[in-house]
């Protein structure tokens, strides 16, 4: 079964057209399909645009929110109502194009686990769009280990036990491939067409550069020391306290073997702060590590996943015996 997901924001003028696009493609396929749009707190006439397509067809899930909460939680809470084996995340606003979708499935097939478009050809502005999105790609592939060019397309196609295994928040979908590292997926990316907006404005501006940036700390924490923070926290603590205690150790030497009056150095002033801070950072690790311990040990996870076993207490991981 296939699960598309569409966050959906003011889109009222576009989601009929997309229907029907989306329906034709999907009908096409010849297999078990829903369509689940998530109205993400629309103030236009979205909701009602909405319930009329879905009166008339129960494969058209909708799901409101209250309030506007963001692509990242109408992404998240499709992905927790979908029950498709494949799950495809699209945006509502017509740029991207349901035409692709079974490109995506067919390199799906070839045993990958996310699948994301790239718009090759986008067509947005230069210097507001493309030109922070090309950086923000580069930034992210680079930090994060997994080469995409293009991060910020919504098109993608997930297998829906990779999709499912995350709480998204903030604005953390477009780093699901990164995240998906951490557990041995296999991603790759293929072209995917890009349409210009007929109707309604984009959601987005520059400031969002701001947050992609703050984001990209965070997705490089979770994946290389989620489940060793002190190696972070006291690495660097370790680092300012031994400067500290090396500046503190030249000025103890100045004074009583140079007679040199230290009290009114600068240098005094750093290194007590250099031993601060190392102090203050350590401790922050060392409870970091408690935190992390507490999180697997209470909720029963591992900090594994394991993809097959043989021979192990007579049966491999889809059940059959051995």
């Amino acid at each position: 079964m296939i699960s598309v997901v569409i966050p959906a924001y003011n889109e009222e003028k576009n989601i009929p057209i997309l229907y029907e696009k989306l329906k034709r493609v999907l009908d096409a396929l010849g297999e078990d399909y829903e369509i689940i749009v998530v109205d993400d707190g629309s103030t236009d006439k979205t909701p009602e645009v909405l319930k009329e397509l879905a009166k008339k067809d129960p494969r058209l899930k909708v799901i409101r929110f209250r309030r506007n909460y963001g692509q990242t939680a109408a992404i998240y809470a499709g992905f927790e109502h979908a029950k498709g084996d494949v799950i495809i995340t699209m945006d509502a606003d017509l740029q991207n194009d349901p035409e692709d979708i079974p490109r995506l499935l067919e390199k799906l097939s070839e045993g990958y686990d996310i699948v994301s478009g790239w718009r090759k050809d986008r067509k947005d502005p230069f210097l507001s769009r493309k030109l922070p999105s090309k950086i923000a790609n580069w930034v992210i592939s680079r930090v994060t280990g997994v080469p995409l060019h293009d991060y910020g397309c919504t098109l993608k196609a997930y297998r829906s036990e990779i999709a499912k295994r995350y709480r998204l928040y903030g604005d953390m979908h477009r780093f699901l491939p990164a995240l998906a590292k951490r557990f041995g997926a296999k991603i790759t990316e293929i072209p995917v067409k890009h349409h210009p907006r007929l109707y309604g404005k984009s959601k987005y501006g520059i400031d969002r550069t701001i947050r992609v940036i703050l984001d990209i700390f965070l997705i490089k924490f979770l994946n290389e020391y989620i489940t060793r923070p002190l190696y972070v926290f006291g690495g660097i603590g370790f680092i300012l306290f031994g400067l500290g205690v090396l500046f503190g150790l030249y000025l103890t030497f100045l004074k009583l073997f140079m007679g040199q009056d230290i009290g009114h150095r600068p240098l005094l002033i750093l290194s007590v702060l250099l031993i601060l801070s190392g102090i203050q950072l350590i401790s922050t690790g060392i409870i970091a590590e408690l935190i992390v311990r507490t999180y697997y040990e209470t909720r029963g996870e591992k900090p594994y996943i394991i993809e097959e076993t043989i021979n192990l207490d007579g049966e491999r991981r889809d059940g059959s015996h051995t």
